[in-house]
């Protein structure tokens, strides 16, 4: 079955929400609702018309020329990866970064998987590799996903850093995603609300904090019943700044309100077109600029771009529209700079 047909076959059930009971329901929290869950600033969210328009019009229309070879890659040097001295940042592709401060490490929304799908031959493929295999990662003590859509939860990685030597890492997901992880042996798990937080060793303090997106996972029922969000990592006097998924919102200059600024962002850069779709829940790289205006992020990185193509841009339109966005917006580049899946950078 072609990619495309999949898509609409995956999409239509994807936008339909069912009536159901929340949970985890608390009546003095303004996202809470008795069905679920919803951003701080809603607007018009995507529908089925939505979909089925930019779908056909996929159908109707050549794809671009999507290669590897036109995303920078390197693979990992393991040995980057297990300095107890200072900070970096290593990216894996898509959203998956580990962090490692002063030998605490922190890895979000992990996937090594071929397919960002319910299905291992059907889906969304790979076009990078991973720069690394779980099994030549170092301990990691923390992994935090921020939606339980498939290219940010995958349970085959989950799976697999579950069973890392040494024991399991913490697994930190918002409200609703723990159940997941149980169906598959995994138990080390904290659940959060936005704006909850929780300590691990060595006073790690990791905040779940709202971003503008949903939540689904099964083709029927189920859209924004688990809880969605960014993280705040502290370690040590340090801030970092992990959005996840999201459209561009009032929540980040909240964010910065509540903490102050980052020392590092990891901010997605790519999947936002066509934009009358994705809008409300892809910023585009000019907005990905002004989340880093807005968290005064002293080192920011582009995430969600060169690893699965999800939208209509080409692969290596992103970074090109980030430099002309830093342009446009006076940002030095050197402080949201082009990297290289696999590479590894001290932070500040």
């Amino acid at each position: 079955m072609p990619l495309k047909m999949f898509l609409l076959l995956l999409g239509f059930p994807l936008l339909v929400s069912c009536q159901t009971q929340n949970a985890y329901f608390d009546s003095q929290k303004a996202h809470h609702s008795r069905e679920g869950f919803h951003n701080n600033y809603p607007g018009r969210e995507p529908d089925m018309g939505d979909f089925f328009r930019w779908q056909w019009q996929r159908l109707l229309r050549d794809a671009p020329e999507q290669r590897a070879d036109l995303v920078p890659w390197q693979a990992v040097d393991p040995s980057q990866l297990t300095t107890s001295q200072g900070r970096s940042a290593t990216w894996l592709g898509h959203a998956s970064v580990l962090l490692n401060s002063h030998g605490v490490r922190v890895l979000t929304d992990p996937i090594f998987s071929e397919r960002a799908s319910p299905l291992s031959w059907l889906g969304p493929k790979r076009l990078t590799p991973p720069p690394i295999t779980p099994e030549k990662l170092p301990f990691v003590d923390a992994v935090v996903i921020s939606h339980n859509h498939y290219d940010h939860l995958d349970l085959p990685s989950l799976k697999q850093l579950n069973a890392q030597l040494g024991g399991p890492p913490l697994f930190i997901v918002p409200l609703g995603n723990a159940a997941l992880l149980r169906q598959q042996g995994i138990t080390h798990i904290k659940e959060l609300d936005w704006w909850h937080s929780h300590t691990l060793r060595d006073d790690l303090r990791i905040t779940l904090v709202p971003t503008q997106h949903w939540s689904k996972r099964n083709l029927l029922g189920d859209r924004n019943e688990a809880l969605w969000g960014g993280y705040v990592i502290q370690h040590r006097g340090k801030h970092a700044f992990f959005a996840g998924d999201t459209g561009y919102s009032k929540d980040f200059r909240d964010i910065h309100a509540r903490f102050g600024a980052m020392d590092f962002a990891m901010i997605p850069i790519g999947a936002y077109l066509p934009r009358d779709f994705m809008q409300r829940q892809h910023i585009d790289p000019a907005q990905a600029v002004q989340i880093h205006l807005d968290v005064q992020s002293r080192l920011s990185l582009g995430i969600h771009w060169g690893t699965f193509i999800l939208t209509d841009e080409t692969i290596q339109q992103p970074p090109q529209d980030l430099a002309q966005a830093l342009t446009n917006a006076d940002v030095d580049p050197e402080r949201f700079p082009h990297w290289a899946i696999g590479e590894t950078r001290q932070l500040p």
